[in-house]
Order: structure tokens, then sequence, then C-alpha cells
């Protein structure tokens, strides 16, 4: 009776080793594939998002080559950013279907001059220059307000300028190197009085230099304020302007060659 209950004893003893270990076993199996996984989700959010080549109709190609840009994308990306940073209009680039027909008045953001003064620039030109590299950014700005003049924020109409950049050409990108080019811009920048419609023309012949970037979508989200989807809209083409020189005219514009503007080495407009 009692070598039979010593059985039983070791019987039992023996079932709960053996599902002891198995538990230990699967709970470290388990333990593994949730180290395997993180260690998969770790990667992926550290992983640069896909990148794109922007076609001139929208649609987008996976690009083989993460420097790869679209010349007519470079160019269109250089036309958008000018324009949007000589638009001085005295108005808040509309954001609602309200705003176009009662547009609300931009009163402008303070920026430092070189003078080590402070000046505005209009809205406008304040979130098209985040199209602008980090470096040249805060130079640039600083000339913009400098050029501003401060009826652009003027309460009576009378007394108001407005101007608006007017692009005769964009010649097309010319590679410099890898992920970056070298694009020329031919313009005008015009100027209105607004009580008497005056206009004064200003050539803006530049030379810019563009290189391609990585972008990052807003994390906010749908929270994000309509500055902040601006901002983030201006680097959603993946490219920056790094640097801008006077464009170098040999023939007055009338030479239909594109390369004509290219021969002539001209000094830093900023850097």
């Amino acid at each position: 009776m009692v070598n039979f209950l010593q059985q039983k004893k070791k019987q039992t003893f023996s079932v709960l080793t053996t599902f002891a270990i198995a538990t230990f076993s699967l709970h470290l199996l388990v333990l593994l594939i949730f180290i395997v996984q993180g260690l998969n989700i770790r990667q992926l959010s550290s992983r640069k998002p896909p990148n794109f080549v922007q076609t001139i109709d929208g649609k987008p190609v996976v690009a083989t080559d993460d420097l790869a840009r679209d010349p007519q994308a470079i160019q269109k990306f250089v036309s958008k950013t000018m324009i949007a940073m000589f638009n001085w209009s005295g108005n808040l680039p509309p954001q609602r279907v309200e705003d176009i027909a009662k547009p609300q008045t931009d009163q402008g953001i303070l920026i430092r001059t070189p003078q080590g003064g402070s000046q505005k620039v209009s809205t406008s030109s304040w979130v098209a220059s985040f199209s602008l590299s980090e470096d040249f950014r805060k130079g640039f700005l600083s000339a913009i307000a400098d050029m501003t003049p401060a009826e652009v924020f003027a309460s009576n109409p009378t007394q108001a300028i407005s101007a608006q950049l007017n692009i005769k050409r964009v010649y097309p990108p010319v590679a410099i190197a890898p992920g970056a080019w070298r694009v020329g811009i031919v313009a005008d920048l015009v100027q209105t009085k607004g009580n008497d419609n005056r206009k004064t023309i200003t050539p803006f012949n530049k030379d810019l230099l563009v290189r391609a970037v990585d972008y990052f979508p807003s994390p906010l989200g749908e929270n994000s304020s309509d500055i902040q989807k601006a901002i983030y809209s201006s680097r959603v083409d993946k490219l920056e302007i790094y640097e801008m020189r006077n464009l170098c005219l040999l023939d007055d514009y009338k030479n239909t060659n594109a390369n004509a503007a290219y021969p002539c080495e001209s000094g830093s407009f900023l850097r």
C-alpha cells in the first residue's frame, strides 16, 4: 500500500514538472516573438518613407533613385515657391470658400532685418520660406522683410501697396550634383499703389540652386492648424532651395537656347 502511494506521488510530480517546463518554454517562445516583432516595428519606424517622383499630372511614380526628381516638377516647385514668396496682397491666403468673397486682413509677421531692426513680411512669404533650406531661410527672410513696403499692411486701401511676381520664364533644371539642380528664373516684381494704380516694376532674374530632400507628414494629422498644414504642404514636393544668385542673361532673354543663361558665373545673392 505504501509503495503504491509513493509510485502515485512520483507520477503526479512527473506530470506537474512536465507541465511547468512546457508552460515555461511556451512563455519563452512568446517573449521571443514579441522581441522579434518589436525590433521589426522599430526598424519600420526609423525607415525613410518611400520616395516618389512627382510628375506633372500629379500621379506619383515610385523612384528607383532617392534623389531623382522630374524636371517639370522642379520647375513647378520653383514657380510655386517664388510666386508665394512675393505674394504681398495684404490679405491672408484663402483657406475656405468664405475667405474668397471676404478675405482676411494679413497682419504680417515680424522678421529681423540685416540692419538689426524688425520689419514685417507677408504670411504668404513666411509660409513659402519653409521651402528653403534652414540655413538659407533666415537670411532670405530678412532680405524679403527689408524689401517689403510697410504700406502692404496699411489699413487704408488708398495707401496700400500690393505686389506679385510676374514670371516670364523658368529654365529647365541643370544637374550640378546628384540630387541637386540649377534653375534660372526670369521674372518681374510688380508693385501696385492702391490710390492711383501706379506700378513699379523691378527685374527679378535669379539662379536658384535646388536639391532633393526627404519629406515627413505632419504628426498632428487633421488636428493641425491651417498654418501648420500650409507649412507642411511647402515640403511635400521633397525639394528645397538652398542658394540664390543673380542670373546672368547674355542676350536680354531673347535667346531661345535654354542654356544661354548659364555660361557666366555671377556672385551669390544670398546664401
